[in-house]
């Protein structure tokens, strides 16, 4: 059974892991990934993010099913979560069907609009172009993803990268409220206000890159080198990664890693048993927070696919 020490309760009822184990990688290489859930299942990880456009389900599919049929888990005892690429807003249930068939299961635990963008049906790459785009129709594509949750095809919804203006627009129309939000955070992009507009509704706030993607090309290692977090570190006896890991878990939020390296995987692991004080908060609230958007995309202001940050963002950042 699951630690539920380390959960959280969604607001459709299901509990969460919250420490997520990323597979989002440039290389894509199956092999690698399935040896490094192999090896994040041995270390207590049961949080699994992927996405249609990381290519990663087969190699997650694969390895958790090998692992359902050695005994290594069960399958209610892991936490899959998948998210609904541009390109598939018109058919959710359609999109949530050939995820299920590439990971052999079926269902996922947590299905996400992965942006409130939408692409022509056959952009299937990462970085759309000017002309890739169509208008969105949110209230038709969460229609669809509430048919998905009807169909037992998911256990729950919710969103990604979504702004407080973007939630508060799909809580007008939505039956069913999103249950997650996952978004880029860390101390150095602290996502406060849309921290706070989601707990107004209950909507839990996971964080992707909560290191601050150091080792991508669109990351930086400004988190994990910033000399605030460095010497809290050193208080502690700890590593920067799990003094911004724990300032992220201590916001309520759950966290999405990104590491294949087996050192690092333990190293963030052990966030859980680090404890930081009053003081360490207050010195993480005076860093300067980014004021680039970055992602699973190379993002920035006069060079992004969403033509400019602030059509995706509302100016929110």
């Amino acid at each position: 059974m699951r630690n539920n020490i380390h959960e959280v309760r969604l607001n459709c009822g299901i509990t969460m892991p919250v420490m997520g184990f990323g597979t989002f990688s440039f290389e894509n290489d199956w092999e690698t990934t399935e040896k490094a859930i192999h090896m994040a299942l041995k270390m207590g990880y049961r949080h699994f993010d992927t996405a249609r456009i990381y290519g990663s389900e087969p190699a997650v599919g694969n390895a958790l099913t090998e692992a359902i049929l050695d005994r290594t888990v069960e399958r209610e005892d892991i936490f899959v979560t998948s998210k609904l690429w541009g390109s598939d807003h018109h058919n959710p249930v359609s999109a949530l069907q050939k995820t299920l068939q590439k990971m052999s299961m079926e269902y996922v635990d947590m299905y996400l609009v992965h942006w409130p963008i939408k692409l022509k049906p056959w952009v299937s790459y990462a970085i759309p172009k000017e002309e890739d785009f169509e208008e969105l129709d949110m209230e038709s594509t969460w229609a669809g993803m509430e048919k998905c949750l009807d169909m037992g095809l998911c256990r729950c919804i919710g969103v990604s990268n979504f702004s407080s203006k973007k939630i508060q627009g799909l809580l007008d129309f939505a039956s069913v409220p999103p249950a997650v939000n996952q978004v880029e955070m860390h101390p150095m992009w602290r996502q406060s206000k849309l921290r706070e507009t989601c707990a107004d509704d209950k909507i839990h706030v996971s964080a992707y890159s909560p290191l601050g993607a150091p080792g991508n090309a669109w990351g930086s290692t400004a988190v994990v080198d910033n000399p605030i977090i460095q010497s809290i570190a050193l208080k502690h006896k700890a590593t920067p990664a799990q003094v911004a890991l724990k300032w992220g878990l201590s916001k309520g939020s759950s966290v999405i890693v990104k590491s294949f390296n087996q050192h690092r995987m333990k190293d963030n692991m052990g966030s859980f048993d680090l404890k930081l004080d009053d003081q360490d908060f207050l010195e993480i609230d005076k860093l300067e927070e980014w004021k680039i958007m970055r992602g699973e995309f190379l993002v920035n202001e006069t060079t992004s696919p969403y033509r400019t940050i602030q059509d995706l963002w509302d100016g929110e950042i």
